[in-house]
């Protein structure tokens, strides 16, 4: 199987953090900032919809609402590029075909994770720091509050068309996409990329059989 724990806890706190400051429950803002952070602010703000709606909290309908929020956040993420990136130089000995099937595999891969984190998380504070521009790419500052931690976690968006779409999240220095990074590289190393895409295959069919809540 994909090996998680050879990148170690860090990557583990990425998803934490990044379950966190999307499930905001209550926030406060040091710096309104400018489009990119209103961009990371309003899906957020979809979000908290989402887990509010008292209709999709009824028995039988768990699995619309996971998929809503898969689809929210989906819709901020720019699982291409996100994708581009983690695979380092592999990325450029592929097919439009196979890198097609790549991202689709990492998409599965990252928001299956977040999305069991944000579903049973709550408590926190978002505290939406300051936004650093530089041509079409943004990072956005905050800090997640609890009664007992902080945690800085920085958004980086890339402006398309003048849609603002995260391609990383750095959780306490720690960047989400380098982490997976250095777990793909070292596989592809060691065995192959046939070697690496089979073990995200079988993550993907393994997340099909689970069983859904009722």
């Amino acid at each position: 199987m994909l090996d998680v724990r050879s990148a170690g806890r860090t990557l583990l706190a990425c998803i934490r953090g990044l379950a966190a400051v999307i499930l905001l429950v209550g926030g406060a803002s040091a710096d309104p900032g400018g489009a990119a952070t209103e961009a990371v602010r309003s899906t957020i703000n979809e979000v908290i919809r989402v887990l509010k709606d008292a209709e999709l909290k009824k028995p039988g309908r768990a699995e619309e609402r996971r998929r809503l929020l898969e689809k929210v956040i989906g819709d901020r993420f720019n699982y291409e590029e996100m994708a581009r990136r983690a695979l380092g130089a592999q990325w450029n000995k592929l097919s439009d075909k196979e890198r097609q099937e790549f991202v689709d595999l990492f998409k599965g891969l990252l928001s299956g994770t977040y999305t069991d984190k944000i579903e049973g998380y709550s408590g926190e504070q978002v505290h939406y720091l300051n936004e650093r521009l530089e041509a079409d790419y943004a990072e956005v500052r905050t800090k997640v509050a609890s009664d007992k931690t902080e945690i800085p976690l920085d958004y980086r968006l890339l402006n398309k068309s003048g849609d603002w779409r995260v391609y990383d999240v750095v959780v306490d220095g720690v960047s989400l996409v380098n982490n997976y990074r250095s777990q793909f590289t070292k596989i592809i190393r060691e065995s192959s990329y046939a070697d690496l895409l089979e073990k995200l295959r079988e993550k993907s069919k393994k997340k099909s059989e689970q069983p859904q809540a009722p």
